[in-house]
């Protein structure tokens, strides 16, 4: 029996679904990191046990997929609370 994308998406969990729309707006494990309050290696294990369960194995599959399947809206950016917790400023991409 083979699994859908949709099927796939819905595997994720509540925490790799966040870290999957961090990455989707172009954070760094760092900025994701800080704005979870976990460590970088931590978030970079969420981050790689999605893309395994996602089938992709670059950051822009993710994002593409992340927007299809409304993880990450196309309008989405980071709020202010976590953009001060990442340490970005408004720099044109979120």
């Amino acid at each position: 029996m083979s699994t859908t994308m949709k099927d796939r998406v819905n595997q994720l969990t509540p925490r790799q679904r966040e870290v999957v729309r961090l990455v989707s707006l172009g954070c760094t494990m760092d900025e994701a990191a800080a704005i979870l309050k976990l460590s970088p290696s931590t978030v970079d294990n969420h981050r790689a046990r999605a893309m395994k369960i996602l089938g992709a194995d670059k950051a822009a599959i993710v994002t593409r997929l992340a927007i299809k399947h409304r993880i990450s809206p196309l309008t989405d950016q980071l709020t202010a609370a976590e953009k001060r917790k990442s340490g970005r400023k408004q720099d044109g991409w979120n």
